[in-house]
């Protein structure tokens, strides 16, 4: 069919619905569903079962939204992967993978066993930033400080320290 037939037609079937504006057609569009985008958080020194890493990684992302923290946004869009700091594969998910943390326990061995972590990952070809993810540590002032100090100036390794407020905004 012509290029000019086809207009015709197409005009003349507009033409039943009369001149335009003259009825007011009223649609009503479906809601869109929008695709939660998955973020993969890979987490470094989670302890316990992989049941039990994704419960304590999701309840630090929970209190820090509670903090106002709204990047966290959706908690369900989180994806946690728990690895150990010496798996070959760090060094080729590191190329791929730009979200990691390091979970640091508040106990005493809590600081031996992140800098050993974070040793391990600088020896694998592992990030160099993470966001440090720990219970509810209050203060950063001591083990969370110190950590990062260590891992800036031994490992060349960057921490980031998320602000805490305690019982959350409200």
């Amino acid at each position: 069919m012509p290029r000019g037939d086809q207009a015709a037609g197409l005009r003349r079937w507009a033409e039943q619905f009369g001149p335009v504006g003259a009825a007011q057609v009223s649609v009503e569009a479906a809601p869109v569903e929008r695709a939660v985008e998955p973020v993969t958080l890979l987490v470094i020194g989670v302890p316990g079962s992989p049941r039990s890493q994704t419960r304590r990684v999701q309840a630090t992302l929970a209190r820090w939204q509670a903090n106002g923290h709204r990047w966290v946004g959706d908690l369900a869009r989180w994806k946690v992967v728990a690895l150990e700091a010496d798996s070959p594969h760090l060094a080729v998910l590191a190329s791929q993978q730009s979200r990691w943390a390091l979970w640091v326990d508040d106990d005493a061995d809590g600081f031996r066993r992140a800098y050993r972590a974070l040793r391990l990952l600088r020896e694998q070809g592992g990030p160099q930033r993470l966001l440090v993810l720990h219970s509810g540590i209050a203060s950063h002032a001591g083990l969370l400080r110190n950590l990062q100090q260590a891992a800036d100036g031994f490992l060349d390794t960057q921490l980031l320290l998320l602000p805490e407020v305690p019982g959350g905004v409200g």
